[in-house]
């Protein structure tokens, strides 16, 4: 009988517990409030401190070629299969899973340090350089923290030799400090993504002006799309140069020879001779082959000319670029319910350990009283 009602007589004993943890939870519930309240102001200061940032976002659908077309059977049975080959087997030469580290590569970067920002009150203008190193916004404690580094920073400039000035030519084989520090800036508040299955490329760009994110978003899109067609057709624009150059020499080519061939013609009109007919036909001969010469030419000029064309990517914008009108961050009611929930667990802890202690003193006690 006694094992039997042993679960019973625990489960109670949990009930009781619970009860008496609700009720000293509700004696201190002015504690608690406190709490809440000294966690609610704070919390409105650190949300107030922290700079807003507008994010700005342009979704592109790059133009794609078909793999299964090229592929044949074995495309068509991939796709039935479920198997994507359009990012490995199409004609780009570069694939759009790297457009990511094409926005984050220091080069791409290093390109917008010269771009022209205004801020939305147009009171202020200046290079992206200039506002990302000059004008960028900080809460409070961030300059706390900085401080002694900057102190110390300063303190070592004293005694070092003086550093490369920014003022140069712009490379990524050699950056300045400053530099450095604009370019990891960039690369937090730039970023882009591609969507595997819809090959949809996403680019955003987060800035704590919204007329600067959205300006700074097109040109990077702009860029983007800039790179990547320079880079497709590379090939087909040299290989182009090329044949505008041989066409030009072969166009003068067949022009020389024909003035030459009619100039023979007007001089040696009413002569029939063995050597005016072999001149004759030399002539012809010359005209005849430099003009085939410059007719192929012709034909595989505009044959690369379509070839550029067909490199050139399209991109279809799905979302443009829209001045934001709310900052995405910083996110105040987030940031006050985790302070509350930090007060409330805190509070609730002090009272555990603090009857814990209460607890064991008064067992102490006990003990000597006892003795």
């Amino acid at each position: 009988m006694i094992q039997m009602n042993a679960p019973d007589m625990d489960t109670n004993e949990q009930e009781i517990d619970l009860i008496e943890l609700a009720k000293r939870l509700w004696g201190e519930r002015k504690f608690l409030f406190k709490c809440c309240g000294v966690a609610i102001v704070v919390g409105l200061v650190v949300a107030c401190s922290i700079p807003k940032e507008y994010s700005t976002t342009v979704k592109l659908a790059p133009e794609t070629s078909d793999p299964s077309k090229k592929m044949g059977n074995l495309g068509g049975l991939a796709a039935m299969a479920g198997i994507n080959l359009g990012s490995s087997a199409g004609s780009d030469a570069i694939s759009p899973d790297l457009y990511p580290d094409v926005v984050q590569s220091i080069p791409f970067l290093l390109e917008l340090f010269p771009v022209q920002v205004t801020n939305e009150k147009g009171d202020y203008s200046s290079t992206l350089y200039e506002y990302m190193d000059d004008h960028q916004k900080s809460a409070w404690w961030s300059y706390v923290i900085k401080a002694p580094f900057k102190l110390l920073g300063w303190v070592r400039g004293l005694f070092s030799e003086e550093e490369l000035s920014g003022k140069g030519e712009l490379t990524s084989f050699r950056l300045t400090r400053e530099q450095d520090g604009v370019i990891q800036g960039l690369q937090k508040r730039i970023s882009a993504s591609v969507d595997k299955k819809t090959l949809v490329i996403t680019v955003s760009v987060q800035m704590q002006d919204p007329l600067i994110s959205a300006s700074l978003t097109q040109i990077v899109v702009e860029k983007l799309q800039g790179y990547i067609t320079n880079y497709r057709t590379q090939k087909a624009k040299q290989d182009l140069e090329f044949t505008e150059k041989v066409f030009s020499e072969a166009r003068e080519s067949y022009y020389k020879a024909q003035r030459a061939y009619a100039a023979f013609e007007d001089a040696n009109k009413n002569i029939i001779s063995a050597s005016y007919r072999t001149e004759q036909e030399r002539l012809k001969n010359e005209m005849t082959l430099t003009f085939n010469v410059y007719n192929t030419l012709a034909q595989k000029l505009e044959q690369d000319k379509l070839r550029v064309q067909e490199q050139t990517p399209v991109y279809t914008v799905i979302s443009p670029a829209t001045v934001p009108l709310k900052p995405a961050s910083p996110k105040k009611s987030l940031i006050l319910i985790g302070f509350v929930f930090l007060a409330l667990f805190g509070g609730i802890g002090y009272l555990f350990v603090k009857d814990m202690f209460a607890k064991n003193k008064q067992a102490e006690e006990d003990c000597f009283s006892v003795e």
